[in-house]
Parts: structure tokens; sequence; C-alpha cells
């Protein structure tokens, strides 16, 4: 009945924005809500399941934005002409050497000799490696710098992006995981961060990749576009039909199609993180979480089962920010920032009810929802505050500026409240 009640509550808002404000606000905030919502999963199976504590969200939301890109976008065949086989060829090198190093680790002996050989094998196959790169990399960003300067995708359906973004997602955590999760919970969580920080900022930088902070614009979209709507005799009258004008009728439909889309895949991710809790390898994996020690002692790979659930985990956030930038129609790097794709989809998961996925979900919504509004509803109580107040007072531009800050305010107002009352969140695990 408490889930039911919470959920309806978040009905009710969504709703009530679209009865008092307006449907396209209330469609935006459910389209949000919903990728918010599998991002949410996606960390609780990592924190709820396993007591993994990852805080470098916004890297894997940011490689399947990036996949968004690297499959929807036409390719820049002049710019394959001029360093693509170089890029690739870099790339390949790369890779050699990282197999040469692990070959070396392998096969030498302990001492100063193995140490030294791959130093050696590194430090040559990383001159080899940036004497082809170098005049590739520039070579291609020479190419209409001001329109491409990108090698461009692969020109398919937008939709594809979804899956891959999950799988390069899932390749970065492997080897992110290989290396970092054999650290402390707080080690782990400043390491992530790192990482994120690292990945984000090779987007922002290697223009040939995504163009950086030149954005790509006017990615393909799975769902009409509202021009043509507009343009259909036949939608036109429909809408017609409905009392609506074609201009308001094509963005609803659209974002109501999103919905759909967007619902599916959450609905799809929830039933199977349900089927994964109630399994037993969800009862092994929260065994693990609450000791490790008696875990390793009936025989558990602890080391093992925590890669395999970061891996799933971030796999999930990548699918999140694939559909992220799918509804965005754009990649901007310079917007990933740790407060929103880290923070606050933290803040969701702890609301929520960490190791509840129904509680993951419904942070999710119910989390966006304020951060979305708090800000305006706070501008107009500020507006009638101040109202009575002397213009030119300091104390009234003061308390107007404050508004901007309002939605840091509420998120912190609402984290300390849950954690004193309900320390396991809105829908505890049970």
């Amino acid at each position: 009945m408490r889930t039911l009640l919470l959920f309806a509550l978040v009905a009710a808002l969504l709703l009530g924005t679209g009865m008092f404000q307006s449907w396209n606000l209330a469609l935006t905030i459910l389209n949000m809500g919903l990728v918010s919502a599998i991002m949410a999963l996606g960390v609780n199976l990592q924190w709820g399941f396993a007591g993994l504590f990852n805080v470098g969200v916004m890297g894997f939301v940011g490689i399947g934005g990036l996949a968004a890109v690297l499959i929807s976008m036409q390719p820049v065949p002049e710019a394959w002409d001029a360093g693509g086989a170089g890029l690739v060829m870099a790339m390949l090198i790369g890779l050699a050497t990282i197999a040469a190093a692990v070959f070396v680790t392998r096969s030498m002996p302990k001492g100063r000799l193995k140490a030294l050989a791959m130093i050696g094998v590194l430090v040559v196959g990383f001159f080899i490696y940036k004497s082809v790169f170098g005049p590739a990399r520039d070579a291609v960003e020479a190419v209409s710098p001001a329109t491409t300067g990108y090698l461009g995708g692969l020109g398919l359906p937008i939709a594809l992006s979804w899956p891959v973004g999950g799988l390069l997602a899932a390749g970065a955590a492997w080897v992110i995981g290989k290396t970092a999760l054999g650290l402390r919970s707080d080690y782990l969580a400043i390491a992530t961060l790192g990482i994120a920080e690292i990945v984000i900022a090779v987007m922002k930088n290697e223009d040939w990749l995504a163009r950086g902070v030149k954005n790509v614009i006017g990615l393909p979209r799975p769902v009409p576009y509202e021009i043509d709507l507009q343009n259909d005799p036949a939608f036109v009258e429909r809408a017609a039909g409905f009392g609506m004008d074609a201009t308001t009728a094509s963005t609803v439909y659209v974002k109501i199609e999103y919905a759909l889309m967007f619902s599916a895949v959450l609905i799809a991710i929830l039933i199977l993180a349900q089927l994964a809790l109630r399994s037993p390898w969800g009862r092994m994996m929260r065994a693990i979480r609450d000791n490790e020690t008696a875990a390793r002692a009936m025989g558990k790979d602890v080391t093992a089962r925590h890669l395999q659930i970061f891996v799933l985990g971030s796999a999930i956030c990548g699918i999140a920010g694939a559909m992220m930038t799918t509804l965005d129609g754009q990649l901007t790097p310079s917007s990933y920032q740790p407060l929103r794709y880290t923070f606050l989809i933290w803040v969701m998961v702890i609301v929520g009810g960490s190791g509840n996925n129904l509680g993951a979900v419904l942070g999710g919504f119910l989390i966006w929802f304020l951060w979305v509004q708090v800000e305006p509803l706070g501008n107009e109580v500020m507006q009638l505050i101040t109202a009575g107040m002397e213009d030119g007072s300091a104390l009234k531009a003061h308390l107007l500026e404050s508004a901007a800050h309002m939605r840091l305010l509420t998120m912190g107002v609402i984290l300390l409240l849950v954690l004193r009352f309900a320390p396991r969140g809105l829908l505890p695990e049970k």
C-alpha cells in the first residue's frame, strides 16, 4: 500500500503539472524522470545489491551519450580520407603495446629486469603510438572544423546506440573494475570519480572523436519531427478534434512517443533487476554486501562478483546516457557535471530506498520532479516575500538572487530529512 501511495503521489504531481502549468512541461519531466530512474537502477544495482560506492556515474553516462553520436551520425568521408586510417592504426598500436606489456608481465620472472622490460615496452609503444596518432588527428580535425572536424558515425538508427552505449560503458567498467575494485570503499569512490572526470575530459578535448566542446547537434531521432507532423493534414485534423493547435499537438505527440519507448526500456530493466534480486545470485550479492569475510569463507569469489555487478550497473547507466542524448538531440560534453549526473542520482537512490528497485525508480521520478520545479517555485516565493520591500533594498536584491540556489538547498534539506526520519529510504529494502 505504501508503494502504491507513493507512486500515486508522483503521478498526481505530474498530472497537476499538466493541468496547472502545461502538458509539454509534464511530459518533459516524465521523460527525463524515466531516464533518471534507469540511472538510479544502475547505481542501486551496484550499491544496493553489492555495496560498491561508485561516484563515477557521470563517466558512464557520458560514454553512453558518445555512443549515440558514433552510431547515428553520418560518417565524414573527407575526414576518413584525411586521417581515418592513421587513427585506426594508432589504436591498433596502442592495443598491441598493452598486449605486449601484459605478455612481458606474465612470462618473465619477478625482478628488476621484468620491471625494466615492461617500462621499456610501454615507453617505446607510447612514442610509436604518438607519432602515428598526432598527424592523423590533426588531419581529421582540419577538415571543415566549423561544421565537422571529426570522423562522424556509422549512420545507423539511433535506437541501436542504446544497447551499444551499454556495451561501451560495460567495457570501460571492466577495465576500471580490474584496477580499482581491490580498493577500500572510500578509495574506490575517489578512483571512480577521478576516472569519470578523465572520460569527460577526453570527450571535451578529442575533437576527432565527437567535436569536443564544439558539440554534435542534429542527431537523428527515433520519432517524427514536429514540423513533419504539422505539415500532415491528417494529423492537423486529429489535433483539431482534440481541441489543440497543430504546434502544441505535435510536441505532445513526440514526447508521448519518447515516453512510451523509455517506459518499455525501464520496465524491461526493472523486471530483470527484480528477477536478479530474488534469485540465488541476488541473495549471494547481498550476502557479500553484508559480510565479505563470511562470503569468502563460504567459497565465494568476492572480487569477481564485485566486478560482475560493477559492469552490469555501469552498462545500465550507459544505456540511460544514450537515451538521454537521443532525447536532447545533441551531445554537449561540457554539460556533464558531477552534481547532475552523479550526486543527484545518488540522492535518488538514497531517498527512494537503497536495495529496493522500486525505491530507486520512485526516487528517480520524485527527485527529478523537485529538481525541475523547485527553482521556478522558489523564485515565485521570493517574489512574494519581497513584494512589500523597498526597491533597491540590499536585502531584497539578496533574496531574489538567492532563488537560483533553491535547488541545492532543497536537495540538501530533503536528504537530511530522509536520513533523519527514514534512513533506509521511502521504500526500504525488504
